[in-house]
């Protein structure tokens, strides 16, 4: 039983030695969601008041939110990989450009949601400049 407890101790103690390196970049990435899941929860609610209906929390929402999460630290864990191991030569920094899409998509969805929360024209503007910029540099398709 011990020999199996320093094995796994062992496994475990590498597989962290790998990803150690991405740790920043999938914190980042999982901040970037966390913060977006609270403020779309504030926007919904401001929504529902507005409305004068009721509001709940939906749990599959919040479901949704945390296998977007899991799938998001997954695909920025086999960028890496890939980048670093199979195509080490290249230097193409695919999870860093993952994530930096991730990061922008959500900044997205927050701007969105800051707009809904505060109907300030300002966060309203900041969206309507990032969807102008994304079209400009990816083009209009």
């Amino acid at each position: 039983m011990e020999i199996l407890c320093k094995y796994i101790s062992a496994t475990v103690a590498g597989l962290y030695a790998l990803l150690c390196p991405i740790a920043p970049l999938v914190a980042t990435a999982l901040l970037f969601i966390a913060i977006d899941f609270v403020t779309g929860i504030i926007a919904s609610r401001v929504v529902a008041r507005r409305e004068g209906r009721e509001w709940w929390l939906e749990s599959r929402k919040a479901w949704r939110t945390i296998f977007k999460a899991g799938f998001t630290a997954v695909a920025i864990i086999m960028m890496w990989l890939i980048d670093s191991i199979l195509l080490g030569f290249m230097n193409l920094n695919l999870a860093n450009v993952f994530t930096g899409f991730v990061c922008g998509v959500e900044l997205w969805s927050f701007l969105e949601n800051a707009t809904t929360i505060s109907e300030s024209p300002l966060f309203s503007w900041l969206g309507r400049w990032v969807k102008r910029r994304v079209t400009k540099e990816v083009g209009d398709e």
